[in-house]
């Protein structure tokens, strides 16, 4: 049985939300931010850029609106079958995401995930400054963390698989063995070795191990 490690991308991947849109929704900034978004998945504007403006709309929102906006995230029709199907065939999952620390931690849990990534927000006295903490999880940073992972637990190139929508999700799906754009934008589509547009995440299954396998 060959040992896959699979790596998704978050926000309208695994969840079929985008959270810094409903965190934008708490702050009354969701119309700017949803439009900053979606220009910035179909790859027109910088990724760092599009979130440090997003991330300023922000400013002043309490940390009370994590937990508001955790009851908001819906997980995607078949991510915990596609990953417990992963687990089950002795592979790994991970998620890297342009989103946040702050929800992912949680939902990680949820999920059963091995490994994930995010970006932190930057808060004083349990208020968001409209600022990020660290370095920013980026396009470059995503495919290093499926590198370093595949690396770090002796998985081959080969058997690394990506999924994700969005233009910053391109550099790790080209660094993985195979690619899976899920309901993606068209710049996404045009790259992944595989596209699917149904949104059942449990339907990678057959193309990361194929039909004869599964």
């Amino acid at each position: 049985m060959t040992r896959k490690l699979v790596v998704f991308d978050v926000d309208s991947t695994l969840i079929d939300n985008e959270v810094i849109e409903l965190l934008a929704e708490k702050a009354g900034s969701r119309e700017r931010v949803a439009q900053i978004t979606d220009r910035a998945m179909r790859g027109e504007i910088d990724f760092a850029e599009s979130l440090r403006e997003r991330v300023a709309t922000l400013k002043g929102l309490s940390t009370q609106a994590f937990t508001d906006v955790l009851s908001d995230v819906t997980i995607t029709h078949g991510a915990n079958a596609l990953i417990d199907e992963i687990h089950h065939r002795g592979g790994l999952a991970g998620a890297v995401s342009g989103g946040f620390h702050e929800i992912l931690d949680p939902l990680a849990s949820r999920l059963n995930l091995d490994f994930w990534r995010a970006n932190r927000l930057d808060v004083e006295s349990g208020i968001l400054t409209g600022r990020l903490r660290g370095e920013i999880i980026d396009a470059a940073a995503k495919a290093q963390s499926l590198d370093k992972w595949a690396a770090e637990n002796g998985i081959s190139h080969a058997d690394t698989v990506a999924i994700g929508d969005g233009a910053n999700d391109i550099p790790m799906m080209q660094s993985a063995g195979i690619s899976i754009a899920f309901c993606a934008k068209p710049i996404v589509i045009q790259v992944a070795n595989f596209s699917i547009s149904e949104r059942d995440l449990s339907l990678a299954a057959d193309r990361i191990y194929g039909r004869a396998d599964y």
